[in-house]
């Protein structure tokens, strides 16, 4: 029997991240909140509405993995991220004085994230660089154009989508054709 737990999201942080002390000292990890948006038709004015989703995230630092540092570092609420993860169940017991009832919440653990714009710490440098996406040089004359109807650079002309800062990495060609053949202008 298949089986499949991952999870892909885009949203933003709803609180700034907090720590979660390890037994040994410093950090095993952070806890934060995060919103994402389901669209409904609201059938009396046929209009469509922003239903948000409220999340509770988990980050582990592992090995020489420290992400949860990372997100302690350079996240904060507000900030929009694209997060891939798995689905947990935790499941506690109330104490006797709240009804003593089973209780249980989905958790998100968050196996990787990517920062989806800039944030300016007072200086003008950003809090965490990314990797600059490769833009490709369109031949003079022609504009440059990418596969599937994104560019990588984002923002030049033939693109179906604005450059919002996103960390889109993908989709494109990664070269243009050749001024000396204009044949080579496959688009597979």
């Amino acid at each position: 029997m298949a089986n499949l737990n991952k999870v892909m999201l885009i949203g933003r942080l709803t609180r700034d991240p907090e720590p979660i002390p390890s037994r040994s000292g410093g950090n095993a990890g952070a806890k934060f909140g995060f919103a994402v948006n389901n669209r409904k038709l609201n059938q009396d004015t046929q209009q469509w509405e922003e239903i948000p989703v409220f999340l509770d995230m988990e980050i582990w630092n592992r090995g020489e993995n420290k992400q949860a540092d990372r997100v302690l570092q350079t996240l904060k609420r507000g900030q929009q991220v694209f997060i891939e993860g798995h689905l947990r169940m935790d499941t506690w017991t109330d104490k006797p004085e709240n009804g003593g009832g089973k209780r249980s919440k989905i958790v998100i653990v968050v196996d990787s994230f990517q920062y989806l714009e800039r944030r300016e710490d007072g200086g003008g440098e950003m809090s965490a660089p990314r990797p600059q996406r490769a833009v490709a040089a369109a031949p003079a004359g022609r504009p440059s154009q990418g596969g599937y109807g994104r560019s990588n650079g984002g923002g030049q002309q033939g693109d179906d989508f604005p450059d919002d800062g996103g960390g889109y990495q993908g989709g494109g060609r990664a070269a243009a054709a050749s001024p000396a053949n204009p044949d080579d202008d496959i688009p597979f």
